[in-house]
């Protein structure tokens, strides 16, 4: 796995994503005691209020900035959203209010939402060999994996020295290093964009390439499915530690370590199972675990606390970071393959913000679910939601689901260029390639009765 680091920009671009990923998750630590001081008991409430913020913003910033990252260069884009970014959290230390950080947050993550999708898009482009691209996919869940272990033992240490305020500094200086990191890189030039229209139009695309893939269908429902069970990991999991089993703050630290642990050791078996298995042979039975470890937090925190509920918690927490690491971590690969690579920040921009519109409806649900009927019948709602999506994904996933597909053309002259090799049939043309919704192939091929 670690064969890809030898690519120079790859090692770059990882470095800057691992160093803003560590800021990013003291900020999260911090921002939950943030909220617990100022709301109480209400914490859950705020958080995914805050939380639904953030997705407003990934949601509609994401499509807008995927349409113009073909104007503007690269480094540009995502060297000043990372400045943006240090700016912002510099301030977060000052929140008296909670407006306050409803206000932050949006200007934080709607940086985020011009930032991720640009970088995601990049690396297949760095990395164009799949093996390659399949590894860094992994790196990438590895790196998420060490910050949700690292950066809340790392924030445990230095809450034992200050106060958690000090832990928005860090996520300052990691920002600023991702900075740095991204300047001295040397981006490949993106390919030319073939599709005509404005910003609007280019933003929509993405949008409908998901809609008419199966796949990228199947996998928005999988990210819903992962949004239901996350959102209880992200929303509910310091009112669960401070209220429910009355752990001091460093417990927090010790239960986002474990979602982190459990992802971790998925991330490193990945690649060799899915060379195996295939994605849809990993992502289905990860994504049907989620509501089966959901109803087990259910009965779990409506049990009286002890040492073994709290030791059960823990595990459940990383059995839930396994499974969301097996649903997410393909997801890139199932995108590269069903785009072109004119239109892979199109669609990594539309899987950005369709996949966080599934966690604007549960991070809000997870925190008023919480403060008003408790934990116990949260964890059953967001289970069942699960459940459904995942069952949803397999019925739209084709068990067969090859990247070349034979197919027919009707609407084109047969002296087009793309016709070449092609041959006629009574409905038109047809021809066998890898297939992607493009300028040149608007539906599936499923739609068409071919000969």
């Amino acid at each position: 796995m670690l064969s890809v680091l030898r690519n120079r920009t790859y090692r770059h671009l990882f470095t800057a994503q691992v160093v803003a990923l560590v800021g990013t998750g003291l900020a999260t630590v911090a921002l939950s005691l943030l909220a617990y001081d100022i709301a109480g008991d209400q914490a859950s409430a705020v958080l995914g209020t805050a939380l639904a913020i953030k997705m407003i913003a990934y949601v509609a910033i994401a499509p807008l900035a995927g349409a113009v990252a073909d104007r503007i260069p690269r480094r540009t884009l995502m060297v000043a959203m990372d400045i943006t970014r240090a700016g912002v959290a510099l301030t977060l230390p000052f929140v008296t209010q909670v407006w306050q950080i409803y206000v932050l947050i949006f200007l934080l993550q709607a940086a985020s939402a011009a930032f991720t999708p640009t970088f995601q898009a990049t690396i297949p482009e760095v990395l164009p060999a799949e093996r390659d691209y399949t590894q860094a996919l992994s790196m990438s869940r590895l790196a998420y994996d060490l910050e949700s272990l690292f950066s809340p033992a790392l924030a445990a240490g230095l809450l034992a020295l200050v106060s958690y305020n000090w832990l928005f500094a860090g996520t300052t200086v990691g920002f600023l290093a991702s900075a740095a990191l991204v300047v001295s890189a040397v981006l490949p030039k993106p390919a030319a964009v073939e599709r005509t229209g404005g910003v609007y139009a280019k933003a929509a695309f993405g949008a409908r390439l998901f809609w008419a893939t199966p796949r990228l269908r199947a996998l928005l429902a999988l990210d819903f499915a992962v949004a239901a069970a996350g959102a209880i990991v992200f929303v509910n999991t310091v009112v669960l530690v401070r209220d429910h089993f009355q752990r001091p703050a460093g417990a927090l630290s010790l239960a986002l370590g474990a979602y982190g642990a459990g992802s971790i050791l998925t991330a490193l078996l990945l690649p060799r199972l899915l060379r195996r298995s295939g994605d849809r042979a990993v992502m289905l039975p990860a994504a049907f675990a989620l509501p089966l470890i959901l109803a087990a937090v259910a009965a779990l925190s409506a049990t009286a606390p002890s040492t073994w509920s709290w030791t059960a918690v823990l595990l459940a927490w990383a059995a839930i970071g396994a499974a969301c690491s097996a649903v997410l971590t393909p997801g890139g690969r199932l995108i590269r393959r069903s785009a072109t690579d004119a239109d892979l920040p199109a669609a990594f921009a539309a899987q950005f913000s369709l996949s966080h519109s599934c966690w604007l409806l549960t991070y809000p649900l997870a925190g008023w679910l919480a403060a008003r009927a408790g934990l116990p019948v949260t964890a059953v709602v967001l289970g069942a939601i699960a459940l459904a999506a995942t069952l949803t994904a397999t019925v739209i996933w084709p068990t067969r689901d090859p990247a070349r597909l034979d197919h027919i053309h009707n609407d084109l002259p047969p002296s087009h260029p793309h016709l070449t090799g092609a041959r006629p049939v009574d409905e038109g043309w047809q021809h066998r390639h890898r297939y992607a919704i493009d300028q040149h192939h608007r539906t599936w091929p499923e739609a068409q009765r071919l000969t």
